[in-house]
């Protein structure tokens, strides 16, 4: 996705950035241990632009899904949560896990790859989701990693199923992929307020499993209260020219026009909207006076929340370069 629209197939997009500024790339495969591998990586980024021992300005990370949690670990034992980390998960067109990453050396389909900001210019970012509570909520009362296992001493599933009004019944049975048909009704976990106004961070169930639970892309755990969302085509389009609005808003007086951003919109909202992708490019756009801009959809999110960098699902962010 870029200012002059989206392209699906036999594509490449390329922002060139030209500043004063430093930026360095590093990539690895995921290892065993991905916290480790990620503060290997940070580091590795930091000595590649001569910035050793300095605190960047941002982070921009892109990764194979799976390991997101772990990976930003690793990332905090070097910078902590001073700095933003933004970037996303890879996708594949169909969740056969065929998505790859690209760095410097070379292409990888399990890998991780870090990059390290410090532009000579002011930078603005957002990050948020597009949906809002639809009312039933309860504690995750059995969790294994990634799976939720029961909500409220009850089946995770047959639950979540009541409270979409049975749109997954058909997989109950025997369990199945119900990605599709949950993007509009995820579920999430309350992350704080600001001027009490609650901020959700998405949880994307992607199979009900055969024993009764819901497989997630985000790590949960025991004791946790969940709720249930909601959202529809149109918030998942403005919320876009939304969050691109706010990173624009973060630049300083005098230096608030764009020279160009980069964009995350997760690829499970581009499914949930088809066609209409085409008008958050243009929402993008708008907000940032039509000055050039990249984007990429992805299986997982990364961004920074209410002072706190984490992972969620279904999430949009925007970091737009001051000119």
């Amino acid at each position: 996705m870029t200012h002059r629209g989206v392209m699906d197939s036999s594509a490449i997009g390329v922002l060139l950035i030209e500043d004063g500024g430093d930026f360095g790339v590093a990539g690895a495969r995921l290892a065993a241990d991905a916290a480790y591998t990620a503060e290997q990586v940070l580091l590795q980024a930091l000595a590649n632009c001569g910035c050793r021992g300095e605190l960047p300005e941002m982070i921009w990370i892109y990764q194979s899904p799976g390991h997101e949690e772990a990976v930003l670990e690793g990332l905090r034992r070097v910078v902590g949560d001073r700095c933003p980390i933004l970037g996303g998960s890879s996708a594949d067109n169909d969740v056969s896990a065929r998505w790859r990453q690209l760095g410097p050396d070379g292409p990888m389909s399990d890998g991780l790859i870090v990059g390290v900001l410090f532009p000579s210019s002011p930078m603005g970012w957002a990050f948020q989701g597009g949906y809002e509570p639809s009312g039933p909520s309860g504690v995750i009362t059995a969790v294994s990693g990634r799976e939720i296992l029961s909500i409220d001493g009850k089946p995770a599933a047959a639950l979540y199923n009541q409270w979409i009004g049975g749109r997954i019944d058909a997989q109950l049975a025997h369990g199945g992929n119900i990605l599709t048909d949950t993007t509009m009704y995820p579920l999430a976990t309350d992350s704080g307020r600001v001027e009490g106004v609650s901020h959700y961070l998405l949880i994307h169930p992607e199979m009900a499993t055969s024993s009764g639970g819901l497989r997630t892309f985000r790590n949960v755990e025991s004791g946790v209260h969940l709720y249930a969302m909601k959202g529809d085509r149109e918030r998942l389009i403005d919320r876009a020219g939304r969050v691109a609005g706010q990173a624009v808003r973060m630049l300083p007086p005098g230096q608030s026009a764009a020279a160009g951003a980069l964009v995350v919109y997760c690829g499970g909202c581009k499914m949930a909207i088809g066609e209409d992708i085409h008008a958050v490019s243009a929402a993008v756009g708008g907000q940032i006076g039509n000055a050039p801009f990249i984007g990429c959809f992805t299986f997982g999110e990364q961004g920074r929340l209410l002072g706190r960098n984490v992972h969620g699902n279904l999430m949009i962010s925007t970091v737009v370069f001051a000119q």
